[in-house]
This record gives C-alpha cells, structure tokens and sequence, in this order.
C-alpha cells in the first residue's frame, strides 16, 4: 500500500500559478476521483505528484520527500497513466504493454518468467487480451486507451494516477474501467482518477477532490461535494441531481448566468 501525502503544493507554469497551495491526504482502499472544470489544474496536480513538473510546498511518498526519491522507484510504487498519450512506434499490444514492466528491470536485462505474468494479467483485466498481436498504432481510440491502462496496470505498483481514462471509450467500456478502478482501490491500492463525468465520479469514487482555479474548494464524498450550489459557482451550471439508492446521477440543464 502507498500514501500521498501534499502540503502546500504549488505549480505553476511559466508566471502562471496553476496550482496554489493544495493539501490532502490521498490513502490506499478508496477511489479518488479528481474533478474541476477545464484549466483547474487537475492533471498539473496528477504530474505534480510524480515529480514530473516542479512544485513547491511539500509532496510525499509513504512518508519520504518526492525530491528524495529516484525516479524508478517512484515508478515502482505509483503507475501513471496520462491523457492523451501518442503512439509513435508500432509495437505489439502485447510488447507495448510489457513496457508497464521497465521499472522492476535493470538495464539492459530482459523481461522474467514473473514479468510474462504481470504483463499477462494486465492484457486480461484491461480487457485487451484479445489484441496482443495488433499493432499499437492501427488501433481505433478507445482500444488504444483500454492497452495503455494495461501497460500502467502491468507495472503491479500499489498506487495508480489515472488522467482521464474515460476519454475515447464507449459507453460500456466506461464501464468497465470504472469497475477496474473500483476493484483495484477496494484491493487495497490508492488509486486517483481525473474525471469530467460526474455521473461516473459520483457513481463509482469514493471520495471526489473539487478542484477550481488550482485550489481545492470541496473534498469529500460524492453526496458532500456534488452540490447545486457548487456545480453553479464552479461548473457555472445548473443541474438535476437524481439519487436512485447508491446512484447519483447528474444531468447538466443550462449554463448558470
């Protein structure tokens, strides 16, 4: 298991502050659904918190300073998953998804008999074990997202960040990556997700992180978070909000002017 922990993070790009001090606590068992409108910062955060852009105020790992950590074994112990990745080589589905195993490997040295595993796992829980010998690059959209969660999902890491990986995916493919997510967090991974689809982030996280204009202005559970009032200050909407049992769902109305 693995814990993030942020204090006074700040980003910002160029003389453009995007995030401004955000500090949570992000722990294993639940799903983190990470939500805001466009240019909130969320995925600035998410690259933030590998290390991947600089930062101030404090990120840690399980207790150990980010700037202390080399870069593999940050990569070991939380997979990412980032938006709108582009494929440039054509590799297999199957050789590209064994690319999730590179942090576990010295330099130089080839994939083991427990790595064949992993990367087979992943093929199966992405859904993707059919397309192991297509190429990477002929692959329609929503069949590329679904092989690279499997390459992030084959690095077996105890933590995972996933930047809208619902984007490009069909409705019931949504679906399954949402129940993945799910699974993977009650199995006692952190995993974090930025999602635009509140009815899926009210659905199936556990815990939702508002983000507006790089702070944080809501974090709690979806009931808590997802309120009239603040999807009109944030989203700048109105909404119907219906609740069937266990099941939020949000319907967007009109733009809130």
């Amino acid at each position: 298991m693995v814990t993030i922990a942020l204090d006074g993070v700040g980003v910002s790009l160029g003389r453009r502050p995007v995030v401004r001090d955000v500090s949570a606590v992000l722990t294993p068992g639940a799903l983190v659904g990470i939500i805001g409108p466009n240019g909130a910062g969320k995925s600035t955060l998410l690259r933030a918190m590998l290390g991947l852009i600089a930062s101030t105020g404090s990120i840690r790992i399980d207790d150990v300073p980010l700037s202390h950590m080399a870069r593999g074994a940050v990569a070991r112990k939380v997979a990412y998953l980032p938006q709108g990745q582009t494929l440039h080589w054509p590799l297999t589905v199957e050789r590209l998804v064994a690319l999730g195993r590179l942090p576990h490997l010295a330099p130089m040295s080839r994939l083991g008999d427990a790595d064949a595993v992993a990367v087979e796992r992943a093929l199966k829980r992405a859904g993707v074990a059919d397309l192991r010998e297509r190429i990477a690059t002929d692959l329609s959209g929503g069949e590329r997202a679904r092989v690279l969660l499997a390459r992030a999902l084959a690095v077996e890491a105890p933590g995972l960040l996933a930047d809208e990986p619902l984007a490009a995916l069909d409705p019931g493919h949504q679906i399954d990556v949402m129940e993945l997510l799910r699974a993977e967090a009650r199995g006692g991974s952190l995993v974090v997700t930025v999602l635009h689809d509140l009815t899926m982030a009210a659905r199936y996280c556990d815990r939702l992180v508002l983000i507006d204009a790089g702070t944080i202005v809501a974090d709690g559970t979806p009931r808590e978070v997802l309120t009239p009032e603040r999807l009109r200050a944030v989203y700048g909407i109105t909404a119907t909000i219906e609740r069937h049992g266990e099941t939020t769902m949000i319907v967007p109305t009109a733009r809130a002017y």
